[in-house]
């Protein structure tokens, strides 16, 4: 029991701090760069996406190994992957739209852009390359949507203060956005090596 908490926890903080999709593998870029301007909209993806990554790491799981596997139909899983988000993604657009209006109309065409976002795309990817269990494969999805909140508050925060700076010119916007993206980037990398999995 403790050494599978141990695994589970590992798998969290490998997912969120060190294989950062954002910074050290550059995935699901569009929505980081369009909504990371406001923390309000970064927070409010952060959980919209964390809990689309969750809910489509667990039916994914379900429908690879419960369905695809036994057909011998693995080689469609990128095609049912995008059906089986796309699906779910429909269901928090229409949940948001009723429970939280104003923040439903401030994400605008990023909410759409989940189902397309290769983040989550991945997540069941890898679950299915590394044959994680249902446990792990729900751990792996949380983990990546921290990592993927982290990355957008900790973008948020620095861009509302990079609104008040004296930018030069040609760096405004989203040149400088890609700049302190990189610097991220960077200090992400001394994760690295922390837990092997």
């Amino acid at each position: 029991m403790h050494s599978e908490f141990t695994k589970m926890f590992e798998l969290i903080i490998a997912a969120s701090l060190i294989n950062n999709f954002v910074f050290t593998k550059f995935l699901g870029l569009c929505i980081f760069f369009g909504v990371s301007k406001k923390m309000e909209t970064a927070v409010g993806m952060s959980i919209t996406f964390t809990a689309v990554m969750m809910l489509g790491a667990a039916a994914n799981w379900l429908v690879f190994n419960k369905i695809m596997v036994p057909l011998d139909i693995t080689f469609l899983k990128i095609i049912v992957f995008i059906g089986v988000i796309a699906g779910l993604v429909q269901a928090s657009d229409t949940i948001m739209r009723k429970i939280a209006p104003a923040l439903y109309y401030k994400l605008g065409i990023y909410l759409a852009l989940i189902s397309t976002n290769c983040i989550i795309l991945a997540v069941p990817l890898e679950n299915a390359a590394e044959h994680f269990s249902f446990v792990e494969s729900l751990a792996f999805g949380l983990g990546s949507g921290i990592g993927f909140g982290l990355a957008l508050v900790i973008m948020a925060s620095i861009r509302e203060k990079l609104e008040l700076a004296d930018v030069p010119a040609p760096f405004r916007g989203l040149p400088m956005a890609f700049i302190v993206t990189g610097l991220i980037a960077l200090a992400f990398t001394g994760f690295s090596g922390l837990i092997t999995i």
